[in-house]
């Protein structure tokens, strides 16, 4: 079995790891009935339609707060 010459010190370690941990940006679609930007393969927020069909109803956010 091979045996190391030297130890990779752990800010080498860390720094390569680190390297990997960038967000990246939510990708986002048009949606076919409202034409507002949506996250695909989820229901439309704005519209509450996925498929083609109506999956959840929609509220008013301003009609809790009267």
């Amino acid at each position: 079995m091979a045996n190391l010459k030297w130890k990779t010190p752990r800010s080498k370690t860390r720094s390569r790891r680190a390297a990997n941990w960038k967000l990246s940006a939510v990708t986002t679609v048009q949606c076919p009935q409202c034409h507002q930007p949506k996250r695909p393969h989820f229901a439309c927020p704005t519209c509450g339609t996925y498929n083609g069909r109506t999956v959840v109803e929609v509220r008013d956010e301003r009609a809790g707060q009267e």
